[in-house]
């Protein structure tokens, strides 16, 4: 089924040149089913790309998604248009009455700011208790799993000495976990970020299980099954060249910047760098958005309601 998003949004004609089947509001309205209700925090400063890396993912599963994008109300973005905002997003203040199957929080490249030093936290940590009540299963990509970690259950990041920038190898710790169902034994997942989180200090006795790490950077996908909950500490969603735009971007400011890892070939930039990873972020995602649907309620209203406690689905 096609994924459901505004007419007029620019990732609709790149993700129908890549055959990713999009919906109108027509059509969807004429379709007797209740399609999966996804919303995604954008917290990137590219929103354009960032919110077609994400539609491209959950619009090529067998349901049908609508896909609602929400932003900060109290900050301003320096890198998208606001006109764009203004036809697209929605604040958080005004689908905060609204219940979600799924809710996507984003990364944001501010993760050397402690936690309480970022300039909306406070309406963050707000966002983050009220997918407890208002959201069915919570995936949290990057700085924003971090976020999610460190508010749930104080889990600390780190500052690293050197950047964290590549392709790294990850394992498969949980072959039987329904969120990993077709990965392979070890992949290959874009890595970029200045912080860490580390195994040891997740919480012993914690309901969080780590699913996917690397012996290079560490945990990458860990899950809380009763809450519903994904943490991905990478960047799975990222296009072939995010990379190489981001390091070109560093060596025109002047940034001391290593080639990203295993990422040109040969550790040449000049060379079109190959993409490892898309199979394993359409399985991911593939995966999560089953789950969502095999265990959200179809009345919506149900959606948190006190005392519920859903397992993900065995594999």
């Amino acid at each position: 089924m096609p994924i459901k998003i505004p007419d007029q949004l620019p990732a609709r004609e790149v993700l129908a040149r890549e055959g990713v089947a999009v919906m109108d509001e027509k059509t969807a309205l004429r379709q007797d089913i209740r399609p999966l209700q996804i919303g995604l925090l954008n917290l990137m400063p590219n929103k354009i790309r960032t919110e077609t890396q994400f539609a491209r993912l959950i619009g090529t599963t067998p349901l049908q998604v609508e896909l609602t994008l929400v932003r900060i109300g109290n900050h301003k973005a320096k890198n998208t248009p606001e006109e764009h905002l203004i036809a697209f997003y929605q604040t958080w203040e005004e689908v905060k009455a609204r219940k979600f199957d799924g809710f996507i929080i984003t990364g944001a490249p501010i993760e050397l700011l402690p936690f309480e030093e970022v300039n909306y936290w406070e309406e963050l940590t707000r966002i983050l208790d009220w997918t407890k009540t208002n959201v069915h299963s919570s995936f949290f990509i990057c700085w924003g799993a971090m976020a999610a970690a460190w508010h749930f259950h104080g889990v600390p990041k780190h500052t690293l000495e050197k950047k964290a920038f590549g392709v790294f190898r990850h394992r498969n710790n949980a072959p039987a976990s329904p969120y990993l169902a077709g990965f392979s034994d070890d992949f290959s997942i874009p890595v970029s970020r200045w912080t860490e989180v580390r195994a040891a200090d997740i919480p012993v006795g914690s309901p969080l299980e780590l699913l996917i790490e690397s012996d290079a950077t560490g945990p990458c996908l860990v899950t809380e099954a009763d809450c519903n909950r994904l943490y991905m500490f990478n960047h799975i969603e990222y296009d072939s060249t995010s990379l190489k735009e981001e390091y070109e971007r560093d060596v025109a400011a002047g940034v001391s910047i290593r080639v990203p890892h295993e990422y040109f070939p040969g550790d040449d930039p000049k060379r079109q760098p190959l993409n490892r990873w898309r199979s394993h972020a359409h399985l991911l995602f593939g995966n999560w958005i089953n789950q969502v649907y095999q265990t959200t309620p179809y009345e919506m209203e149900k959606i948190g309601s006190a005392g519920r406690k859903v397992q993900p689905l065995v594999a």
